[in-house]
């Protein structure tokens, strides 16, 4: 039995995360809140998994160094200021941070990738996101991460072939592009497809989200596996042994 510390935890997935961590028969050991400070509490317990925000990440990462503990972040909205302090952490504590928790969309990604690496540039590739009406970051983080996934196997950089804002004369696609759009509305939970368009033909690889706790069941294994690991970054397809 572990002991998790979750920061967020009065949040939806805060929740969604007691839940789970009490399925698995693990202990819920501290809930640390917006304005908290997880430093003095989170020492106590053996993996600290965060669903907080992007403007809390640094403190959260500073108080899981300063425990001596892995972290498993899930928090979406991250920034370059973001992974570059998750990467100096990672030299220190295991750090796992991924976009997406669900064992699911950990398979979907390795799958893309493969696709991606096998079909070639001449099959357009789109990544099609739609959640709830309040989620606030667009494209989600489970888009940009099966759109990195696209761009790993075709040996590229995200940043450089991503294609987010189609509106008006915006000319014919480019070859090579991967395109992303984001639908919002009622209470979708997570909506994902990936199409590979080519010609005469298509193939699309989908996940559908029907309750929050997918990715709490998904991050509790996640942290789970990262207790005990040496200090390094990691991602679920660790987990999974992808």
């Amino acid at each position: 039995m572990a002991k998790f510390a979750v920061i967020g935890h009065k949040g939806r997935m805060g929740q969604a995360l007691a839940t789970a961590i009490e399925e698995a028969g693990h202990e819920f050991c501290v809930g640390v809140d917006l304005g908290g400070d997880p430093a003095p509490v989170i020492g106590q317990c053996d993996v600290v998994v965060d669903f907080s925000s992007p403007d809390a990440l640094a403190g959260n990462l500073k108080a899981a160094r300063v425990a001596g503990i892995p972290i498993l972040i899930g928090t979406t909205g991250l920034e370059e200021t973001s992974f570059a302090a998750i990467e100096e952490s990672a030299k220190v504590i295991p750090v796992l941070q991924t976009g997406n928790t669900s064992l699911g969309v950990t398979l979907l990604s390795a799958l893309v990738r493969q696709a991606a690496e096998r079909l070639g540039d001449d099959w357009d590739i789109e990544v099609l996101e739609m959640h709830h009406r309040m989620k606030v970051d667009a494209p989600s983080g489970t888009a940009k991460l099966l759109g990195e996934a696209a761009a790993a196997g075709r040996k590229v950089n995200l940043a450089d072939t991503m294609d987010s804002g189609r509106h008006g004369q915006t000319g014919a696609r480019k070859v090579g592009d991967i395109g992303f759009a984001t639908l919002r509305g009622g209470t979708v939970a997570g909506d994902h497809s990936v199409i590979f368009a080519g010609a005469e033909e298509r193939l699309t690889f989908s996940h559908s989200a029907e309750n929050r706790m997918i990715f709490a069941r998904g991050a509790v294994r996640g942290a789970q596996w990262l207790i005990g690991k040496p200090q390094g970054r990691y991602t679920m397809e660790n987990v999974l042994d992808l």
